[in-house]
C-alpha cells in the first residue's frame, strides 16, 4: 500500500516511520520542497540509529524501515492509496494543500488530516472526495492512540477504512465525532493552560508543578514538560481554537502562554520553554 505524508516535520516524520515499520507499506515523505523532505528523512534515520545504539531495535529492522521511505515532492503522491496531511496547524495552509492534492492524486486516494483541533468539515470544504481526521500523537511512531475524526461530510465507509488502517499499523483508534479539540486535546490542553496559570500566579515553580502532577496524579510527564514537548505555539493554537469554536472563556489561553510563544520560547524545538534544553 502506498502512503503519502504531506509535511516532513516532527509529526510527519513520526507518522512516516509508523507506517514504514510494517512491510506492506511504502511511504513517500514530502514537504514544501525536497530539501525539507530530505531533512525529515534524515530525522527518521537518526532516530532509528539511536534506537539501535540503545539496543531497542536491530540494525536490520532500522534499515528496513528507512528502505521503505523515500523523500519526495507533492507531485509524487499521484498514485498513493492514502495521503496523510501533517503540515502547519493553519486552516488556510491545509485547505490550500488539499486543493493541490485533489488535482494531483488519483480518484482512489483517501485523504486524511492529522490536525490536532481544527474542523475536519471546514478543511474538506470544496473537495470532491471524503476527508477524515487521522490524529496521531507525538511521538507518532510509538504512541498507540489515533483519533479517527468524522467530519459532517465524511462517509462511514471512509471512516472505517482509516480506522482499519490504524489498526493495521498497530495503533488503537477511537472514532470521534467532530468537535473542537476532539477528545484528548479538549481535556489535555486546558489542563496545561491551568498549569501555566498556577506558574504565573507564583503558586509553585515549574519543576514542583510537574512533580506534583507526576507523583500526585500518577502522570508519566508533568504538564509543563509536556507543553514543551508538544510546543507552546501548538498549545496556544489549540486553546485559541477551543475558545473561538465554543465561545467559552474557560478555554481562554493564559497570557503567559501567549507571551512565551511570541518570544519564541516554544519548548524543546526552540531549545527553551518552561525548561531549558540547550545544555
Amino acid at each position: 500500500m502506498n502512503i503519502g505524508i504531506a509535511g516532513a516535520g516532527t509529526m510527519g516524520s513520526g507518522i512516516a516511520q509508523a507506517f514504514a515499520a510494517h512491510e506492506k507499506y511504502a511511504v513517500t515523505l514530502c514537504d514544501a520542497n525536497r530539501d525539507l523532505a530530505d531533512k525529515g528523512l534524515a530525522r527518521i534515520t537518526a532516530k532509528l540509529q539511536k534506537s539501535v545504539e540503545k539496543g531497542k531495535m536491530e540494525e536490520a529492522q532500522a534499515r528496513g524501515i528507512t528502505a521503505r521511505i523515500q523523500a519526495g515532492t507533492i507531485e509524487q503522491l499521484n498514485d498513493c492509496d492514502l495521503v496523510v496531511e501533517a503540515v502547519l496547524e493553519d486552516m488556510a495552509v491545509k485547505k490550500e494543500l488539499f486543493a493541490k492534492l485533489q488535482t494531483i492524486c488519483a480518484s482512489k486516494t483517501l485523504f486524511a488530516t492529522n490536525t490536532s483541533s481544527l474542523s475536519i468539515t471546514e478543511i474538506g470544504q470544496g473537495l470532491s472526495r471524503d476527508l477524515v481526521g487521522m490524529h496521531f500523537f507525538n511521538p507518532a511512531e510509538s504512541l498507540k492512540l489515533v483519533e479517527v475524526i468524522a467530519g459532517m461530510n465524511s462517509s462511514g465507509e471512509s471512516v472505517e477504512k482509516i480506522k482499519q488502517i490504524a489498526i493495521d499499523i498497530g495503533k488503537v483508534p477511537i472514532v470521534v465525532n467532530e468537535s473542537a479539540g476532539f477528545v484528548v486535546n479538549r481535556i489535555l490542553i486546558p489542563m496545561i493552560n491551568e498549569a501555566v496559570g498556577v506558574l504565573a500566579d507564583g503558586v509553585a515553580g515549574a519543576e514542583d508543578i510537574d512533580t506534583a502532577m507526576k507523583l500526585g496524579a500518577n502522570h508519566p510527564i508533568g504538564p509543563l514538560a509536556l507543553a514543551d514537548l508538544i510546543g507552546l505555539d501548538v498549545c496556544l493554537a489549540i486553546m485559541e481554537v477551543l475558545h473561538s469554536e465554543t465561545g467559552d472563556d474557560k478555554y481562554r489561553p493564559h497570557p503567559l502562554l501567549r507571551k512565551m510563544t511570541r518570544a519564541g520560547l516554544t519548548g524543546r524545538k526552540s531549545g527553551s520553554g518552561f525548561f531549558n534544553y540547550n545544555s
